[in-house]
Protein backbone atom coordinates (compact mmCIF):
# COMPACT_ATOMS: atom_id res chain seq x y z
CA UNK A 1 0.00 0.00 0.00
CA UNK A 2 2.43 2.42 0.53
CA UNK A 3 4.37 1.66 -2.27
CA UNK A 4 1.18 2.35 -4.82
CA UNK A 5 1.14 5.94 -2.80
CA UNK A 6 4.39 6.72 -3.41
CA UNK A 7 4.22 5.70 -7.35
CA UNK A 8 1.10 8.02 -7.30
CA UNK A 9 2.62 10.87 -6.00
CA UNK A 10 5.71 10.67 -8.06
CA UNK A 11 3.71 10.50 -11.30
CA UNK A 12 1.65 13.84 -10.21
CA UNK A 13 4.82 16.07 -9.55
CA UNK A 14 6.01 14.55 -13.49
CA UNK A 15 2.55 15.55 -14.86
CA UNK A 16 2.47 19.24 -12.84
CA UNK A 17 6.17 19.51 -14.38
CA UNK A 18 4.87 18.79 -17.75
CA UNK A 19 1.62 21.44 -17.40
CA UNK A 20 4.32 24.12 -16.08
CA UNK A 21 6.68 23.51 -19.28
CA UNK A 22 4.05 23.49 -21.81
CA UNK A 23 2.45 26.46 -20.27
CA UNK A 24 6.12 28.17 -20.60
CA UNK A 25 5.94 27.43 -24.29
CA UNK A 26 2.56 28.67 -25.16
CA UNK A 27 3.61 32.24 -23.26
CA UNK A 28 6.19 32.10 -25.47
CA UNK A 29 4.75 31.45 -28.65
CA UNK A 30 1.99 34.41 -27.87
CA UNK A 31 4.80 36.28 -27.72
CA UNK A 32 6.72 35.42 -30.22
CA UNK A 33 3.51 35.26 -32.56
CA UNK A 34 2.06 39.17 -31.84
CA UNK A 35 2.04 41.67 -34.69
CA UNK A 36 4.60 43.84 -33.28
CA UNK A 37 7.54 42.87 -36.43
CA UNK A 38 4.65 43.31 -39.28
CA UNK A 39 6.37 40.58 -41.52
CA UNK A 40 5.48 37.18 -39.67
CA UNK A 41 6.48 34.23 -42.22
CA UNK A 42 3.42 31.43 -42.45
CA UNK A 43 6.04 29.17 -41.62
CA UNK A 44 6.10 30.65 -37.78
CA UNK A 45 2.74 30.85 -37.70
CA UNK A 46 1.95 27.44 -38.39
CA UNK A 47 4.67 26.24 -35.75
CA UNK A 48 2.82 28.65 -33.58
CA UNK A 49 -0.51 26.54 -34.30
CA UNK A 50 1.33 22.89 -34.20
CA UNK A 51 2.72 24.63 -30.17
CA UNK A 52 -1.23 25.52 -29.77
CA UNK A 53 -2.30 22.18 -30.66
CA UNK A 54 0.33 20.54 -28.60
CA UNK A 55 -0.45 22.56 -25.75
CA UNK A 56 -4.05 21.78 -25.23
CA UNK A 57 -3.44 18.07 -26.05
CA UNK A 58 -1.03 18.33 -23.03
CA UNK A 59 -3.47 19.88 -21.02
CA UNK A 60 -5.89 17.18 -22.00
CA UNK A 61 -3.45 14.97 -20.79
CA UNK A 62 -2.64 16.39 -18.02
CA UNK A 63 -5.79 16.34 -16.78
CA UNK A 64 -7.08 13.02 -17.87
CA UNK A 65 -3.31 11.83 -15.58
CA UNK A 66 -4.53 14.00 -12.78
CA UNK A 67 -8.13 12.29 -12.78
CA UNK A 68 -6.51 8.56 -12.64
CA UNK A 69 -4.01 10.16 -9.71
CA UNK A 70 -7.05 11.33 -7.54
CA UNK A 71 -9.07 8.02 -8.52
CA UNK A 72 -5.91 5.96 -7.22
CA UNK A 73 -5.36 7.94 -4.01
CA UNK A 74 -9.05 8.06 -3.82
CA UNK A 75 -9.21 4.17 -3.48
CA UNK A 76 -5.82 3.56 -1.64
CA UNK A 77 -7.30 5.91 1.40
CA UNK A 78 -10.23 4.25 0.99
CA UNK A 79 -8.55 0.59 0.97
CA UNK A 80 -6.39 2.32 4.24
CA UNK A 81 -8.86 3.18 6.42
CA UNK A 82 -11.13 -0.22 5.90
CA UNK A 83 -7.52 -2.01 6.94
CA UNK A 84 -7.31 0.57 9.62
CA UNK A 85 -11.06 -0.13 11.04
CA UNK A 86 -10.21 -4.22 10.90
CA UNK A 87 -7.01 -3.65 12.95
CA UNK A 88 -9.12 -1.56 15.21
CA UNK A 89 -11.57 -4.12 15.57
CA UNK A 90 -9.21 -6.92 16.29
CA UNK A 91 -7.17 -4.86 18.79
CA UNK A 92 -10.41 -4.07 20.74
CA UNK A 93 -11.40 -7.66 20.46
CA UNK A 94 -8.33 -8.45 21.80
CA UNK A 95 -8.36 -5.94 24.79
CA UNK A 96 -11.74 -7.23 25.65
CA UNK A 97 -10.35 -10.68 25.35
CA UNK A 98 -7.94 -9.99 27.92
CA UNK A 99 -9.41 -7.68 30.13
CA UNK A 100 -12.10 -10.88 30.91
CA UNK A 101 -8.70 -13.04 31.42
CA UNK A 102 -7.81 -10.32 33.96
CA UNK A 103 -10.52 -10.21 35.71
CA UNK A 104 -11.02 -13.97 35.97
CA UNK A 105 -7.61 -14.63 37.16
CA UNK A 106 -8.28 -11.22 39.85
CA UNK A 107 -11.39 -13.44 41.11
CA UNK A 108 -9.54 -16.58 41.61
CA UNK A 109 -6.46 -14.52 43.17
CA UNK A 110 -9.11 -13.15 45.72
CA UNK A 111 -10.88 -16.33 46.85
CA UNK A 112 -7.39 -18.14 46.73
CA UNK A 113 -6.18 -15.15 49.20
CA UNK A 114 -9.35 -15.49 51.28
CA UNK A 115 -8.96 -18.94 51.98
CA UNK A 116 -5.07 -18.58 53.07
CA UNK A 117 -6.08 -16.15 55.63
CA UNK A 118 -8.91 -18.48 56.64
CA UNK A 119 -6.20 -21.29 57.30
CA UNK A 120 -3.35 -18.88 58.74
CA UNK A 121 -5.85 -17.69 60.84
CA UNK A 122 -7.12 -20.90 61.75
CA UNK A 123 -3.85 -22.20 62.66
CA UNK A 124 -3.01 -19.16 64.37
CA UNK A 125 -5.40 -20.19 66.83
CA UNK A 126 -4.33 -23.35 67.00
CA UNK A 127 -0.89 -22.41 67.67
CA UNK A 128 -2.00 -19.79 70.47
CA UNK A 129 -4.04 -22.33 72.36
CA UNK A 130 -1.21 -24.71 72.20
CA UNK A 131 1.59 -22.21 73.26
CA UNK A 132 -1.19 -21.07 76.56
CA UNK A 133 -1.80 -24.72 77.23
CA UNK A 134 2.39 -25.21 77.57
CA UNK A 135 2.59 -22.03 79.37
CA UNK A 136 0.49 -23.12 81.58
CA UNK A 137 1.87 -26.51 82.17
CA UNK A 138 5.43 -24.70 82.79
CA UNK A 139 3.89 -22.30 85.16
CA UNK A 140 2.57 -25.47 87.61
CA UNK A 141 6.24 -27.02 87.21
CA UNK A 142 7.50 -23.92 88.42
CA UNK A 143 5.50 -23.51 91.62
CA UNK A 144 6.11 -27.26 92.09
CA UNK A 145 10.00 -26.86 91.77
CA UNK A 146 9.68 -23.57 93.92
CA UNK A 147 8.05 -25.64 96.53
CA UNK A 148 10.91 -28.21 96.59
CA UNK A 149 13.51 -25.42 96.46
CA UNK A 150 12.00 -24.19 99.95
CA UNK A 151 12.04 -27.35 101.28
CA UNK A 152 15.73 -28.08 100.55
CA UNK A 153 16.53 -24.45 101.65
CA UNK A 154 14.85 -25.43 105.17
CA UNK A 155 17.07 -28.87 104.80
CA UNK A 156 20.23 -27.40 104.01
CA UNK A 157 19.93 -24.43 107.31
CA UNK A 158 19.04 -27.57 109.88
CA UNK A 159 22.59 -29.46 107.85
CA UNK A 160 24.12 -25.75 108.06
CA UNK A 161 23.71 -26.25 111.71
CA UNK A 162 24.42 -29.49 112.57
CA UNK A 163 27.58 -28.80 110.41
CA UNK A 164 27.99 -26.03 112.66
CA UNK A 165 27.73 -28.19 115.44
CA UNK A 166 30.27 -30.66 114.56
CA UNK A 167 32.90 -27.74 112.99
CA UNK A 168 32.85 -26.52 117.06
CA UNK A 169 33.48 -30.58 118.42
CA UNK A 170 36.02 -30.70 115.60
CA UNK A 171 37.94 -27.47 116.86
CA UNK A 172 37.86 -28.68 120.37
CA UNK A 173 39.21 -31.95 119.17
CA UNK A 174 41.63 -30.50 117.12
CA UNK A 175 43.28 -28.00 120.09
CA UNK A 176 43.61 -31.66 122.60
CA UNK A 177 45.42 -33.32 119.71
CA UNK A 178 48.21 -30.25 119.13
CA UNK A 179 48.46 -30.26 122.95
CA UNK A 180 49.30 -34.07 122.65
CA UNK A 181 51.10 -33.19 119.85
CA UNK A 182 53.36 -30.87 121.57
CA UNK A 183 54.06 -33.56 124.11
CA UNK A 184 55.46 -36.19 122.58
CA UNK A 185 57.54 -33.48 119.99
CA UNK A 186 58.79 -32.40 123.52
CA UNK A 187 59.34 -36.43 124.71
CA UNK A 188 60.77 -37.17 120.82
CA UNK A 189 63.58 -34.34 121.13
CA UNK A 190 64.21 -35.48 124.87
CA UNK A 191 64.98 -38.92 123.18
CA UNK A 192 66.90 -38.17 120.49
CA UNK A 193 68.86 -35.90 122.59
CA UNK A 194 69.78 -39.02 125.01
CA UNK A 195 70.13 -40.83 122.23
CA UNK A 196 72.70 -38.91 120.63
CA UNK A 197 74.46 -38.48 123.98
CA UNK A 198 74.81 -42.10 124.91
CA UNK A 199 75.90 -42.59 121.12
CA UNK A 200 78.62 -39.39 121.74
CA UNK A 201 79.61 -41.74 124.87
CA UNK A 202 79.95 -44.79 123.21
CA UNK A 203 81.72 -43.66 120.18
CA UNK A 204 84.30 -40.64 121.66
CA UNK A 205 82.73 -38.13 119.12
CA UNK A 206 80.34 -35.56 118.61
CA UNK A 207 77.58 -35.76 116.17
CA UNK A 208 79.60 -33.21 114.04
CA UNK A 209 82.53 -35.00 114.25
CA UNK A 210 81.19 -38.31 112.89
CA UNK A 211 79.00 -36.35 110.08
CA UNK A 212 82.34 -34.85 108.97
CA UNK A 213 84.53 -37.93 109.32
CA UNK A 214 81.76 -40.16 107.24
CA UNK A 215 81.96 -37.22 104.59
CA UNK A 216 85.56 -37.50 104.10
CA UNK A 217 85.16 -41.08 103.73
CA UNK A 218 82.76 -41.30 101.24
CA UNK A 219 84.57 -38.13 99.32
CA UNK A 220 88.18 -40.04 99.23
CA UNK A 221 86.38 -43.19 98.16
CA UNK A 222 84.66 -41.56 95.83
CA UNK A 223 87.85 -39.58 94.59
CA UNK A 224 89.65 -42.35 94.54
CA UNK A 225 86.66 -44.42 92.24
CA UNK A 226 87.11 -41.45 89.93
CA UNK A 227 90.80 -40.94 89.92
CA UNK A 228 90.88 -44.76 88.97
CA UNK A 229 88.22 -44.72 86.13
CA UNK A 230 89.61 -41.32 84.52
CA UNK A 231 93.07 -42.80 84.49
CA UNK A 232 91.82 -45.62 82.98
CA UNK A 233 89.69 -44.19 80.07
CA UNK A 234 92.79 -41.62 79.44
CA UNK A 235 95.44 -44.15 78.90
CA UNK A 236 93.35 -45.87 76.67
CA UNK A 237 92.42 -42.76 74.72
CA UNK A 238 96.22 -41.59 74.77
CA UNK A 239 97.24 -44.88 73.49
CA UNK A 240 94.79 -45.33 70.24
CA UNK A 241 95.02 -41.49 69.68
CA UNK A 242 97.98 -39.78 70.80
CA UNK A 243 100.29 -40.89 68.26
CA UNK A 244 97.79 -40.17 65.15
CA UNK A 245 96.57 -36.72 66.48
CA UNK A 246 99.82 -35.59 67.19
CA UNK A 247 100.53 -36.83 63.78
CA UNK A 248 97.70 -34.98 62.45
CA UNK A 249 98.74 -31.83 63.51
CA UNK A 250 102.15 -31.40 63.15
CA UNK A 251 101.58 -32.16 59.36
CA UNK A 252 98.94 -29.30 59.45
CA UNK A 253 101.06 -26.86 60.88
CA UNK A 254 104.65 -27.70 59.27
CA UNK A 255 102.42 -27.97 55.75
CA UNK A 256 101.06 -24.24 56.02
CA UNK A 257 104.38 -23.06 58.54
CA UNK A 258 102.81 -19.11 57.24
CA UNK A 259 105.51 -16.63 58.92
CA UNK A 260 103.41 -14.36 61.42
CA UNK A 261 104.57 -11.33 63.32
CA UNK A 262 103.36 -9.64 66.12
CA UNK A 263 101.75 -6.95 64.60
CA UNK A 264 99.79 -3.78 65.65
CA UNK A 265 98.05 -1.13 64.10
CA UNK A 266 100.51 1.89 64.06
CA UNK A 267 99.52 4.74 66.61
CA UNK A 268 102.95 6.81 66.40
CA UNK A 269 103.21 9.02 63.99
CA UNK A 270 106.92 10.67 62.97
CA UNK A 271 107.11 14.01 61.97
CA UNK A 272 109.53 15.79 59.77
CA UNK A 273 110.30 18.48 62.85
CA UNK A 274 108.96 19.46 66.22
CA UNK A 275 107.73 22.60 64.40
CA UNK A 276 105.05 20.67 63.11
CA UNK A 277 103.48 19.93 66.58
CA UNK A 278 102.36 23.58 66.95
CA UNK A 279 100.62 23.68 63.31
CA UNK A 280 98.74 20.41 64.22
CA UNK A 281 97.80 22.12 67.75
CA UNK A 282 96.51 25.13 65.86
CA UNK A 283 95.99 28.49 66.84
CA UNK A 284 94.26 28.09 70.57
CA UNK A 285 94.35 24.87 69.86
CA UNK A 286 91.26 24.71 67.27
CA UNK A 287 93.14 22.32 64.59
CA UNK A 288 93.88 19.46 67.13
CA UNK A 289 89.90 20.27 68.21
CA UNK A 290 88.60 19.83 65.24
CA UNK A 291 90.64 16.97 64.21
CA UNK A 292 89.41 14.75 67.35
CA UNK A 293 86.01 16.02 66.59
CA UNK A 294 85.77 14.61 63.00
CA UNK A 295 88.06 11.61 63.50
CA UNK A 296 87.25 10.21 66.92
CA UNK A 297 91.13 9.65 67.47
CA UNK A 298 92.76 11.43 70.68
CA UNK A 299 96.20 13.25 69.73
CA UNK A 300 98.49 13.00 72.26
CA UNK A 301 101.82 15.43 72.17
CA UNK A 302 104.35 14.98 74.55
CA UNK A 303 107.81 15.74 74.57
CA UNK A 304 108.85 12.72 72.34
CA UNK A 305 110.72 14.69 69.39
CA UNK A 306 109.17 14.76 65.97
CA UNK A 307 106.29 12.00 66.52
CA UNK A 308 103.02 12.21 67.91
CA UNK A 309 100.66 9.77 69.49
CA UNK A 310 97.42 8.72 68.27
CA UNK A 311 94.96 6.82 70.66
CA UNK A 312 91.88 5.48 70.04
CA UNK A 313 90.14 2.28 70.75
CA UNK A 314 88.71 1.57 67.56
CA UNK A 315 91.59 0.05 65.52
CA UNK A 316 89.77 1.19 61.78
CA UNK A 317 89.37 4.50 63.60
CA UNK A 318 92.49 4.83 64.73
CA UNK A 319 93.99 4.10 61.05
CA UNK A 320 91.63 6.69 59.09
CA UNK A 321 92.68 8.80 62.22
CA UNK A 322 96.58 8.15 61.37
CA UNK A 323 96.23 8.25 57.31
CA UNK A 324 94.64 11.51 57.64
CA UNK A 325 97.00 13.14 60.03
CA UNK A 326 99.95 11.68 57.83
CA UNK A 327 98.19 13.72 54.50
CA UNK A 328 97.80 16.89 56.67
CA UNK A 329 101.24 17.06 57.66
CA UNK A 330 102.42 16.08 54.17
CA UNK A 331 100.29 18.51 52.50
CA UNK A 332 101.64 21.17 55.22
CA UNK A 333 98.02 22.94 54.91
CA UNK A 334 96.15 22.03 58.26
CA UNK A 335 93.13 24.17 59.19
CA UNK A 336 89.48 22.86 59.95
CA UNK A 337 88.11 22.88 56.55
CA UNK A 338 90.85 20.45 55.34
CA UNK A 339 90.51 17.93 57.81
CA UNK A 340 87.15 17.43 56.88
CA UNK A 341 88.11 16.68 53.13
CA UNK A 342 91.16 14.67 53.75
CA UNK A 343 89.17 12.32 56.35
CA UNK A 344 86.62 11.97 53.80
CA UNK A 345 89.50 11.30 51.62
CA UNK A 346 91.22 8.53 54.18
CA UNK A 347 87.65 6.88 55.15
CA UNK A 348 87.61 6.05 51.51
CA UNK A 349 91.07 5.04 50.89
CA UNK A 350 90.55 2.51 54.13
CA UNK A 351 87.50 1.34 52.93
CA UNK A 352 88.95 0.24 49.79
CA UNK A 353 92.22 -1.47 51.60
CA UNK A 354 89.51 -3.16 53.87
CA UNK A 355 87.59 -4.73 50.68
CA UNK A 356 91.04 -5.30 48.72
CA UNK A 357 92.21 -7.46 52.03
CA UNK A 358 88.92 -9.37 52.00
CA UNK A 359 88.88 -10.45 48.94
CA UNK A 360 92.27 -11.47 48.58
CA UNK A 361 92.01 -13.68 51.94
CA UNK A 362 88.80 -15.12 50.40
CA UNK A 363 90.55 -15.86 47.04
CA UNK A 364 93.64 -17.58 49.55
CA UNK A 365 91.26 -20.01 51.28
CA UNK A 366 89.66 -20.69 47.98
CA UNK A 367 85.86 -19.20 48.81
CA UNK A 368 84.54 -17.78 45.94
CA UNK A 369 80.58 -17.56 47.21
CA UNK A 370 80.40 -15.55 50.39
CA UNK A 371 77.56 -12.60 50.35
CA UNK A 372 79.05 -9.71 49.20
CA UNK A 373 77.57 -7.90 52.57
CA UNK A 374 79.90 -9.74 54.93
CA UNK A 375 83.21 -8.85 52.67
CA UNK A 376 83.43 -5.30 54.28
CA UNK A 377 83.12 -6.66 57.76
CA UNK A 378 85.41 -9.00 56.96
CA UNK A 379 87.99 -6.20 55.39
CA UNK A 380 87.89 -4.52 59.10
CA UNK A 381 89.75 -7.44 60.76
CA UNK A 382 92.78 -6.18 58.86
CA UNK A 383 93.27 -3.07 61.08
CA UNK A 384 92.20 -6.05 64.57
CA UNK A 385 94.20 -7.49 66.60
CA UNK A 386 94.19 -10.21 68.96
CA UNK A 387 97.29 -10.75 71.54
CA UNK A 388 99.28 -8.73 68.79
CA UNK A 389 98.28 -11.14 66.22
CA UNK A 390 96.13 -9.81 62.92
CA UNK A 391 93.24 -11.23 63.18
CA UNK A 392 92.43 -12.01 59.55
CA UNK A 393 96.19 -13.51 59.09
CA UNK A 394 94.90 -15.64 61.96
CA UNK A 395 91.60 -16.85 60.26
CA UNK A 396 93.55 -18.02 57.05
CA UNK A 397 95.79 -19.30 58.59
CA UNK A 398 93.27 -21.19 60.84
CA UNK A 399 91.30 -21.96 57.68
CA UNK A 400 94.43 -23.57 56.18
CA UNK A 401 95.39 -25.34 59.29
CA UNK A 402 91.35 -26.94 59.32
CA UNK A 403 92.04 -27.81 55.50
CA UNK A 404 94.79 -30.26 55.85
CA UNK A 405 93.59 -31.78 58.96
CA UNK A 406 90.18 -32.72 57.46
CA UNK A 407 92.20 -33.80 54.19
CA UNK A 408 94.19 -35.97 56.80
CA UNK A 409 90.93 -37.41 58.33
CA UNK A 410 89.86 -37.90 55.04
CA UNK A 411 86.74 -35.65 54.97
CA UNK A 412 85.55 -32.64 52.34
CA UNK A 413 87.39 -29.73 53.50
CA UNK A 414 85.62 -26.85 51.83
CA UNK A 415 82.63 -26.80 54.80
CA UNK A 416 85.11 -26.95 57.54
CA UNK A 417 87.65 -24.66 55.65
CA UNK A 418 84.95 -22.01 55.37
CA UNK A 419 83.62 -22.55 59.28
CA UNK A 420 87.48 -22.02 60.30
CA UNK A 421 88.14 -19.11 58.31
CA UNK A 422 84.68 -17.08 59.21
CA UNK A 423 84.95 -18.21 63.17
CA UNK A 424 86.36 -15.24 64.34
CA UNK A 425 84.11 -12.78 62.35
CA UNK A 426 82.30 -11.19 64.90
CA UNK A 427 85.17 -10.06 66.24
CA UNK A 428 85.01 -7.11 63.45
CA UNK A 429 81.29 -5.43 65.61
CA UNK A 430 82.43 -6.43 69.29
CA UNK A 431 83.02 -2.51 69.75
CA UNK A 432 79.40 -1.86 68.38
CA UNK A 433 77.43 -4.98 69.32
CA UNK A 434 77.81 -6.56 73.30
CA UNK A 435 78.15 -10.11 73.81
CA UNK A 436 81.02 -12.48 72.74
CA UNK A 437 82.48 -12.53 69.39
CA UNK A 438 81.64 -16.37 68.79
CA UNK A 439 77.64 -15.72 69.56
CA UNK A 440 77.82 -12.33 67.37
CA UNK A 441 79.26 -14.23 64.29
CA UNK A 442 77.00 -16.99 64.28
CA UNK A 443 74.24 -14.37 64.26
CA UNK A 444 75.50 -12.10 61.83
CA UNK A 445 76.17 -15.36 59.54
CA UNK A 446 72.86 -16.74 60.13
CA UNK A 447 71.45 -13.15 59.13
CA UNK A 448 73.21 -12.93 55.75
CA UNK A 449 71.93 -16.41 54.62
CA UNK A 450 75.17 -19.23 55.65
CA UNK A 451 74.73 -22.37 56.48
CA UNK A 452 73.27 -23.69 59.93
CA UNK A 453 76.55 -25.92 60.41
CA UNK A 454 79.13 -23.23 59.78
CA UNK A 455 77.14 -21.04 62.27
CA UNK A 456 77.13 -23.80 64.63
CA UNK A 457 80.92 -24.20 64.43
CA UNK A 458 81.39 -20.19 64.70
CA UNK A 459 78.96 -20.12 68.02
CA UNK A 460 80.84 -23.42 69.49
CA UNK A 461 84.56 -22.65 68.89
CA UNK A 462 85.19 -21.29 72.54
CA UNK A 463 82.55 -23.66 74.26
CA UNK A 464 79.59 -20.90 74.85
CA UNK A 465 77.66 -23.72 72.45
CA UNK A 466 78.65 -27.17 73.41
CA UNK A 467 79.58 -28.59 69.77
CA UNK A 468 77.92 -31.04 68.07
CA UNK A 469 79.49 -31.29 64.24
CA UNK A 470 83.01 -32.54 63.13
CA UNK A 471 83.32 -29.08 61.60
CA UNK A 472 82.83 -27.34 65.03
CA UNK A 473 85.67 -29.73 66.44
CA UNK A 474 87.94 -29.41 64.04
CA UNK A 475 87.60 -25.26 63.82
CA UNK A 476 88.58 -25.43 67.29
CA UNK A 477 91.21 -27.56 66.93
CA UNK A 478 92.78 -25.32 64.18
CA UNK A 479 92.17 -22.09 66.05
CA UNK A 480 94.50 -23.69 68.99
CA UNK A 481 96.58 -24.47 66.83
CA UNK A 482 97.02 -20.82 64.95
CA UNK A 483 96.97 -19.63 68.48
CA UNK A 484 99.35 -21.47 70.45
CA UNK A 485 101.85 -21.60 67.76
CA UNK A 486 105.01 -19.83 69.03
CA UNK A 487 105.43 -16.27 68.07
CA UNK A 488 101.82 -16.06 66.94
CA UNK A 489 100.67 -14.24 70.09
CA UNK A 490 101.69 -11.87 72.84
CA UNK A 491 100.09 -10.13 75.47
CA UNK A 492 101.29 -7.43 77.74
CA UNK A 493 103.66 -7.62 80.85
CA UNK A 494 101.08 -7.19 83.80
CA UNK A 495 98.69 -9.15 82.24
CA UNK A 496 101.24 -12.13 81.49
CA UNK A 497 102.08 -11.83 85.48
CA UNK A 498 99.26 -11.92 86.96
CA UNK A 499 98.30 -15.17 85.28
CA UNK A 500 100.83 -16.61 86.29
CA UNK A 501 100.34 -15.85 89.69
CA UNK A 502 96.85 -16.58 89.70
CA UNK A 503 97.90 -19.90 87.93
CA UNK A 504 100.37 -20.58 91.42
CA UNK A 505 97.73 -19.86 93.78
CA UNK A 506 95.14 -21.96 92.20
CA UNK A 507 97.66 -25.05 92.61
CA UNK A 508 99.03 -23.90 96.68
CA UNK A 509 95.57 -24.16 97.47
CA UNK A 510 95.45 -27.68 97.20
CA UNK A 511 96.14 -29.50 100.35
CA UNK A 512 99.32 -31.22 100.36
CA UNK A 513 100.52 -29.33 97.55
CA UNK A 514 104.62 -28.00 98.59
CA UNK A 515 105.73 -26.27 95.73
CA UNK A 516 104.32 -24.85 92.55
CA UNK A 517 106.19 -23.72 88.92
CA UNK A 518 105.19 -21.74 86.44
CA UNK A 519 107.17 -23.21 83.35
CA UNK A 520 107.41 -21.73 79.44
CA UNK A 521 105.99 -18.73 79.61
CA UNK A 522 102.90 -20.42 81.70
CA UNK A 523 102.32 -23.27 79.74
CA UNK A 524 103.13 -25.60 81.78
CA UNK A 525 102.46 -25.51 85.79
CA UNK A 526 104.75 -28.05 87.71
CA UNK A 527 103.29 -28.89 91.20
CA UNK A 528 105.12 -30.66 93.83
CA UNK A 529 103.46 -32.60 96.60
CA UNK A 530 104.23 -34.18 99.50
CA UNK A 531 104.51 -38.21 99.21
CA UNK A 532 103.52 -38.93 102.56
CA UNK A 533 100.06 -37.24 101.94
CA UNK A 534 99.37 -37.67 98.81
CA UNK A 535 99.17 -40.88 97.17
CA UNK A 536 99.26 -41.60 93.13
CA UNK A 537 95.56 -41.43 93.05
CA UNK A 538 95.44 -38.10 94.31
CA UNK A 539 97.58 -36.61 92.09
CA UNK A 540 95.72 -37.07 89.62
CA UNK A 541 92.94 -35.68 91.26
CA UNK A 542 94.56 -32.87 91.96
CA UNK A 543 96.05 -32.30 88.73
CA UNK A 544 92.67 -32.64 87.35
CA UNK A 545 90.87 -29.86 89.56
CA UNK A 546 93.96 -27.61 89.31
CA UNK A 547 93.34 -27.90 85.31
CA UNK A 548 89.45 -27.21 85.62
CA UNK A 549 90.01 -24.26 87.30
CA UNK A 550 92.44 -22.87 85.07
CA UNK A 551 89.73 -23.51 81.84
CA UNK A 552 87.18 -21.73 84.11
CA UNK A 553 88.42 -18.68 85.62
CA UNK A 554 91.57 -17.74 83.46
CA UNK A 555 91.82 -16.56 79.40
CA UNK A 556 94.94 -17.69 77.32
CA UNK A 557 96.43 -18.45 74.24
CA UNK A 558 96.62 -22.52 73.43
CA UNK A 559 96.66 -24.66 76.25
CA UNK A 560 98.65 -25.24 79.35
CA UNK A 561 99.55 -28.34 80.70
CA UNK A 562 99.67 -29.43 84.65
CA UNK A 563 101.71 -32.00 85.90
CA UNK A 564 101.81 -33.09 89.49
CA UNK A 565 105.17 -34.29 90.95
CA UNK A 566 105.39 -37.00 93.76
CA UNK A 567 108.57 -37.85 95.02
CA UNK A 568 109.84 -40.29 97.54
CA UNK A 569 113.40 -40.02 98.77
CA UNK A 570 115.39 -42.87 101.36
CA UNK A 571 118.34 -41.65 102.48
CA UNK A 572 120.51 -43.30 104.98
CA UNK A 573 124.50 -42.54 106.43
CA UNK A 574 127.13 -44.64 105.92
CA UNK A 575 129.69 -44.54 108.24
Amino acid sequence: MNHSVQLVAVAAAFLLLLVLGLRFLSVYASHKGTPAAGGATVAEAAVADQGANALRAAEAEADAVRERTQRDVESARRSLNVELESLRRAAQTEADANRASVEAMKARAEASATDLLADARRSADRELQTRTAAAEGVDADLNARGADLDRCAEELASAGAELERRRTGLDAEQHSLDALRAELETVREQLDVDRVAALERVAGLSSDEAKAELLASVESHARRDAATLVRSIENEARAEGTERARAIVVDAVQRVASEQTAETVVSVLHLPSDEMKGRIIGREGRNIRAFESVTGVNVIIDDTPEAVLLSCFDPVRREIGRITLEKLVLDGRIHPHRIEEVYEQATVEVDELCLRSARDALADVGITDLDERLIPTLGRLKYRTSYGQNVLGHLVETAHIAGVMASELGLEPSLIKRSAFLHDIGKALTHAVEGSHAVIGADLLRRYGESEAVAHAVEAHHNEVQPKTVEAVLTQAADACSASRPGARRESLEAYVKRLERIEQIATARPGVERVFAMQSGREVRVMVLPNEVDDLGAGVIAREVAKQIEDELTYPGQIRVTVVRESRATEVAH
